[in-house]
């Protein structure tokens, strides 16, 4: 209503997407400031961006079943390991050292991993819906070392560790999109890929939360019982719930090693699912604007780190020294965890919260 922005006259005007003047102005620029990198930075910070990019719809995938419908995961390394290893599979050379089918399309082995994987969360979601808290920490906990062990094993479709095998090859119309083009280099172009790709499964999960689903997965979170007891079928959702964070996983799984082309099986151990835990809580558990920052500094993080032996002489840029940055780093990680449950318990995205409500009464303190 003119004069009114925020004054809804009907029930499908509060629940629109982009509800706000504001939303949609913000939304806008941002997307054009994202379509402009590429152009303004260097080939390596945006093949950085990509990372980020992948791993926030591994985030996405995570704070859908931890964030929204309140199940700890711990196992999300080992359905990212999944999608990896079907999209490097299903795209692979049929002629190569390890297994390969030679389906290079990207759209057909990015949904078959995604499908492979959210068919593993299927199979894991009946132990799961009847577990919860720290029991069922410890059951995903487990699925990564068996993971780790059975695609240690598999040397004919993993390489084997220390050797490993190519990543997926994303072709798309017959083009390869990590190798230049007339128009763009290899990174700009896996750069916007991985953008457009962000942006669809960010509205996806976006639309889902934000449906009867979303909110039989929040009544779940909340209080389990008191949701049974108003009709919501516990098994099923939760079941749901570990398909689709597990269908996420796959897709950024199949995405992650693109950027680098070669990955192994010590890619998937127990720290990989720390780095996601600490992407949705540092971000912001149960929101989808939230798994996407937590993503971005998480992935950021180490390139700030190796900044840091320039500025402390006394942490090593190597493995030799007394403190390295890798130790700096996986100390980081629980240390910002801790900090934002107890400092800042909403994220990244509770902070930019704080933000703009003070900008929206300022000058005003109510």
């Amino acid at each position: 209503m003119k004069g009114r922005p925020e004054l809804y006259t009907s029930y499908a005007q509060d629940m629109a997407f982009l509800n706000t003047r504001p939303k949609r102005t913000w939304t806008g620029a941002l997307v054009v400031v994202a379509l402009l990198v590429p152009f303004a930075i260097t080939d390596d910070l945006l093949m950085l961006l990509a990372t980020g990019f992948v791993a926030a719809i591994g985030a996405i995938g995570l704070n859908i079943v931890t964030g929204y419908a309140g199940q700890v995961s711990l196992g999300h390394a080992f359905f990212l390991a999944i999608g990896a290893y079907t999209g490097a599979a299903l795209s692979g050379d049929p002629d190569g050292r390890v297994l390969g089918f030679g389906v290079t399309s990207l759209p057909v082995w990015l949904l078959a991993s995604g499908l492979v994987a959210g068919l593993a969360g299927l199979v894991v979601a009946p132990i799961a819906a009847r577990l919860r808290g720290l029991y069922l920490a410890i059951v995903t906990l487990g699925l990564v070392f068996l993971g780790e062990h059975v695609f240690r094993e598999w040397t004919s479709l993993t390489g084997g560790p220390g050797v490993g095998r190519p990543a997926a090859v994303p072709e798309l119309f017959g083009v390869r999109l990590d190798r230049p083009s007339e128009f763009f280099s290899g990174p700009q172009q896996l750069y916007l890929l991985m953008f457009v790709l962000l942006v669809i499964f960010a509205v996806l999960a976006r639309n889902l939360v934000r449906s009867r689903i979303g909110r039989a997965f929040a009544a779940v979170r909340d209080r389990d019982l008191a949701a049974a007891v108003i009709g919501v079928d516990l098994t099923r959702y939760k079941a749901l719930a570990f398909a689709v964070s597990s269908f996420y996983a796959g897709v950024a799984g199949s995405l992650l090693f693109v950027v680098n082309g070669f990955f192994d099986p010590g890619s998937f151990g127990l720290l990989l699912s720390v780095q996601y835990i600490a992407m949705v809580l540092i971000g912001g558990a149960g929101t989808i604007s939230g798994a996407i920052m937590g993503a971005l500094f998480i992935t950021l993080l180490p390139r700030i780190t190796r900044e840091l032996p320039t500025v402390l002489p006394f942490i090593s840029a190597d493995a030799t020294g007394a403190v390295t940055v890798f130790q700096v780093e996986a100390v980081l990680y629980g240390l910002l965890i801790v900090v934002f449950l107890i400092v800042e318990p909403r994220g990244l995205f509770g902070i930019w919260v704080r933000v703009r409500n003070y900008w929206r009464t300022w000058p005003f303190s109510y």
